[in-house]
């Protein structure tokens, strides 16, 4: 088991429920997108999945461990495990984008290491081979602050692809990409955590690349689970349910042939 949650709930000290008795088991190297409105308390769930939020009430277990009971030093490197891709990546913006990437392995690397990283990059190949992977290594020693929204989201993708971590989440990592580079990542995701055999959970606003992408979908509403479902059974009455506050589906809309880079400017799409 990669991870299990019995009836978890959060509340915020504003007295909002975030989560209320989610129940939630996934096996290791399961690939499963989470989808529901927004403020349904999809976040909030993978703050608690990604051990940065310790829930209010419920049980949690992560990667074998209860991250709440353990020591101070057993936590950070439970979280060294776990992989979490923001979408409002915290980068500094004065950063450069091959520091950002390496990054990725600070919870790895002993401290003089990290260090000196920040001088003079330890491994910048490896950065930007991860880079190349989303077609971005041009901009390996660019400043953060003169990237895209788009591409400060795929240079933190590079930073978790680096990591190599046990447990990959994604909060909305495509919410500042277009439909054809969205369709792109998401396909670079899961082929990252089948051919890893990782666990990845995502939470992806657009309806149509979670059916596309994942084979596990889980319907987030109002802080509990409504469905957790193979995406072959998610119905369209249940989606109606799921998003009967926001009066319509939220989609990316599948990529038209103009709209898809040219072959040679494409992510190559395998396991590094």
């Amino acid at each position: 088991m990669s991870f299990m949650l019995e009836g978890v709930g959060f509340t915020h000290a504003n007295g909002h429920r975030a989560l209320a008795g989610v129940d939630l088991r996934v096996a290791a190297g399961e690939r499963v997108a989470l989808i529901g409105a927004s403020g349904a308390g999809k976040t909030t769930l993978l703050r608690v999945l990604a051990a940065s939020l310790r829930p209010g009430s419920g049980r949690v277990e992560l990667l074998g461990s209860a991250p709440w009971a353990a020591s101070p030093r057993d936590l950070r490197r439970l979280r060294a495990r776990i992989g979490v891709v923001h979408q409002a990546p915290p980068i500094p913006p004065r950063q450069r984008v091959v520091t950002a990437v390496l990054a990725g392995r600070l919870g790895q690397w002993p401290l003089w290491k990290s260090l000196a990283s920040l001088v003079w990059p330890a491994d910048p190949d490896g950065a930007r081979r991860e880079l190349a992977r989303l077609d971005l290594a041009e901009r390996l020693y660019d400043r953060c602050d003169r990237l895209s929204g788009g591409q400060l989201q795929r240079v933190a993708l590079a930073r978790v692809l680096y990591q190599q971590p046990e447990l990959l989440l994604a909060d909305e990592p495509v919410s500042a990409m277009d439909p054809a580079l969205s369709e792109l990542t998401v396909a670079l995701l899961n082929d990252e955590a089948r051919c890893r055999g990782v666990t990845l959970v995502a939470s992806l606003h657009a309806v149509d690349l979670a059916l596309r992408h994942f084979p596990r979908v889980v319907g987030v509403k109002d802080g509990s689970i409504l469905f957790d479902l193979p995406a072959g059974q998610v119905s369209e009455a249940l989606l109606r349910e799921l998003y009967a506050a926001e009066g319509g589906l939220p989609l990316a809309g599948a990529p038209a042939p103009e709209a898809v880079p040219a072959a040679g400017s494409l992510p190559p799409l395998r396991c590094a």
